[in-house]
């Protein structure tokens, strides 16, 4: 009887534990289900828009090839129309997004969800598309990996805005965070640089509350993006053999200058978008996003064709080609147009133009040393971590990408000293990233716009 009793009591017990095993298992599947869904949709509008983003470019230097002069008329108003876009249609999608994606995380709570909406919607990543074609499309000194941070962001938050009353409580800013880590990874193919990004860039959470999330997010928007694009790197394999310890002397430079430029960049784009403050009516704004495009037109026309896009072209001549080293003033071309176009008020992001002006300056340093092909583009990488570091103030993300894009793990000592040294100096120009000034900026114009 004893036994009995016992045997059913194990068997009641074991059927409690397997329905609670069961719930467990159901629960954990319904909160990985969003984040799931929103990773596919991501990577998949990742690699539209990359494709999009490269035709503008290759639409570009196509037209300038065949008549350079129409850039006179082309880049101001491409200027107009995608400063228009945005202005008429979603304010809040100028820029490159990270500072609206950090300050949708800051508002991440019931009281600011209405705030939230305007940062991080399905016509935000409408306008950021269409305004950041427009804007490369004409020459504008642009990238598309910003932009992407936001536009996957917004997905991830509207997937979470259309959950059913009845769906298990997931966290709104854990998703918002996820999705700008797996845009960053789908934009760049670099899952490690997304997490460190989301740790060092976005959040202050500790990473146990939120790290299984985050992995599935920035694993699934990767692999979807590799099923269209399939295996490849954002720059490639560029050759690092035979480098001795003495390149070090050249390194240094490089970060220094990289360092004081970087920051230099940030701060006259602050600067420039304070001062624009003072601009009241549409038409002056308008008139100084066609002066802006008649600039970089001007600049195509007269000197050199390296101010125009991303730069990603650059980066892969001076890498893999002969070509490598450039000549003094493209540094210059690349950081003069890449502030006329952010401060133009159209979408567009600073990743991309932001490497590949350090890419300019480090092989512009490298034929100053009259270095080797392999310690040229050693020089070129530093100086693509340098820059980025310095502007945005995250030496592991900046250091991460880096080493991601071109499968540079060999040089990994190098490329962080002139992450250390870039921090350092460009920490003296100014300790605050260029999306910590935008981030109030934007927390500013949302409370303006909600009084």
């Amino acid at each position: 009887m004893n036994s009995s009793l016992l045997i059913r009591i194990k068997e009641e017990l074991k059927s409690k534990f397997d329905l609670i095993a069961n719930d467990r298992l159901k629960i954990n599947i319904l909160n990985a289900l969003p984040y799931w869904v929103s990773a596919l949709i991501c990577g998949s509008v990742a690699v539209l828009y990359a494709r999009l983003f490269s035709l503008a470019e290759k639409g570009t230097h196509y037209i300038y090839q065949h008549a350079n002069w129409v850039f006179f008329i082309l880049t101001p108003a491409c200027f107009v129309v995608a400063l228009w876009v945005v202005s008429k249609f979603s304010p809040f999608s100028k820029g490159s997004g990270i500072p609206q994606v950090t300050a949708a995380i800051e508002l991440s709570n019931p009281k600011h969800y209405i705030k939230v909406d305007k940062l991080l919607s399905w016509r935000v990543i409408c306008v950021k598309i269409t305004s950041s074609l427009i804007m490369v499309f004409g020459g504008g000194v642009v990238g598309r990996e910003g932009p992407t941070i936001q536009i996957s962001a917004s997905i991830f938050k509207k997937i979470n805005d259309l959950l059913p009353p009845w769906y298990p409580k997931i966290s709104k800013r854990n998703m918002i965070v996820t999705g700008a880590a797996a845009g960053l990874a789908a934009a760049f193919n670099t899952p490690l640089g997304g997490i460190v990004f989301a740790i060092e860039e976005l959040t202050k959470t500790h990473f146990s509350f939120f790290k299984s999330a985050l992995l599935t997010g920035v694993i699934i928007a990767g692999l979807t993006a590799l099923h269209f694009q399939g295996p490849y790197l954002y720059i490639g394999y560029p050759p690092l053999d035979g480098i001795t310890a003495w390149i070090i002397i050249a390194i240094i430079p490089v970060a220094i200058i990289t360092g004081l430029a970087g920051s230099g960049v940030g701060n006259s784009i602050v600067y420039i978008l304070n001062r624009k403050k003072t601009l009241k009516k549409n038409a002056q704004k308008i008139i100084y996003a066609a002066i802006g495009g008649l600039v970089i037109a001007a600049l195509a026309y007269f000197i050199d064709d390296h101010v125009f896009g991303s730069g990603k072209e650059i980066m892969v001549n001076a890498l893999f080609t002969n070509e490598k080293h450039l000549e003094w003033y493209v540094p210059i071309l690349r950081m003069a147009g890449q502030v006329i176009s952010f401060t133009a008020g159209s979408a567009g992001g600073i990743f991309g133009p932001s490497l590949s002006a350090g890419a300019s300056i480090g092989a512009v340093v490298a034929g100053w040393f009259h270095l080797s092909y392999a310690e040229t583009n050693l020089l070129i990488l530093c100086g693509m971590t340098g820059f980025l570091t310095s502007i945005t103030k995250s030496p592991f993300t900046s250091t991460i990408l880096v080493l991601e894009m071109t499968n540079s793990h060999n040089v990994i000592f190098y490329i962080l000293l002139a992450a250390l040294f870039s921090n350092i100096f460009g920490n003296a120009v100014s300790r605050h990233s260029i999306y910590d000034h935008l981030k109030v900026e934007c927390l500013h114009d949302i409370q303006k716009a909600e009084a």
